[in-house]
């Protein structure tokens, strides 16, 4: 199993479809596992895609519109049917708290699992860990709305064949990587001598929103954009009406942003063939692009080279 991959749940946006479920993303990074807007029917599409809710160790929710947030219920309680060991962190726009204490305590339940809430009040660093830096951004949306990023920092990858030149082996390896310099005989080596950059990785996930400063911050050369695509670009009023994007708004950020891999979802119940989606962000937009199906997995690209 990829140990960076985006396990789709959900792709419909309001209503529900025969073939697309509500809302429901987790992403799996290194073993820790995000679930951003768990729709109604989520705890199911997990079971569906064969992922137990020990793999959840974040919850982000965008907004309090049904179809985002609905699912809550479920995986909440489900976490203590499931007696998961370790604390599960929710983050949701701080100005919804009193819609999320009623999800969390839709029905009555005997609470074993720990879920801690981390409401977020305006952009900037949610939450820092060895998955890297968590980020929020606000939307522009009918309710307050967030977009968020996953930041892995840049780093440095050692070499083999400069480190076997300056006969670097062993517990050397890793004090040079810690204080940047190692006295080899006569000789200072730096890291940057025996390494090359590795750049962080980058996810972003946009969902009910205009177009807005957040859009373009949140998918800034993210590796692997999850971004809302409700309408066809002939709807362009009823998106900017509703507060939504069209599938040609989305892939022209991709395009400007040097987004790596495009994941279009969220689509109106109106279109039965989603095909055109493809077509019409092919336009503007020349990277990968995936049409997300329920229970696809998608996984984030290969890391790129600096």
């Amino acid at each position: 199993m990829a140990s960076r991959e985006l396990v789709v749940l959900g792709t419909a946006s309001q209503v529900p479809t025969r073939h697309r479920n509500h809302n429901g993303y987790l992403l799996r990074w290194d073993g820790h596992g995000l679930l951003f807007d768990p729709g109604e029917g989520s705890q199911r599409q997990l079971l569906l895609a064969g992922v137990p809710v020990s793999a959840i160790h974040r919850i982000c929710v965008s907004h309090f519109h049904g179809d985002h947030c609905l699912g809550l219920p479920g995986i909440v309680q489900r976490l203590s049917v499931d007696n998961v060991s370790h604390p599960v962190i929710a983050h949701y726009p701080a100005s919804g708290q009193h819609y999320f204490e009623r999800l969390r305590h839709a029905t009555a339940f005997h609470e074993v699992a720990e879920l801690v809430a981390e409401p977020v009040a305006g952009p900037g660093v949610v939450a820092t860990g060895p998955f890297g830096v968590l980020e929020a951004r606000a939307l522009d949306h009918r309710i307050d709305s967030f977009g968020y990023r996953l930041v892995e920092p840049d780093a440095r990858r050692m070499l083999p064949d400069q480190l076997a030149r300056w006969g670097i082996t062993g517990p050397d390896v890793g004090r040079l990587q810690r204080e940047g310099t190692l006295r080899v005989g006569e000789h200072t080596v730096t890291v940057e001598q025996v390494s090359a950059p590795r750049p962080g990785q980058r996810f972003a996930f946009v969902m009910d929103t205009r177009l807005c400063d957040g859009v373009y911050e949140l998918a800034e050369r993210a590796d692997l954009l999850v971004i809302e695509s409700t309408y066809l670009a002939e709807h362009a009023e009823l998106a900017a009406e509703y507060g939504h994007l069209t599938v040609t708004q989305a892939a022209r950020v991709a395009a400007e942003c040097g987004v790596r891999r495009l994941v279009l979802t969220h689509f109106s119940r109106r279109y039965a063939d989603v095909s055109g989606f493809a077509e019409q962000a092919a336009e503007v937009f020349d990277g990968d692009i995936v049409l997300a199906a329920d229970l696809a997995r998608v996984p984030v690209p290969a890391r790129a080279t600096a």
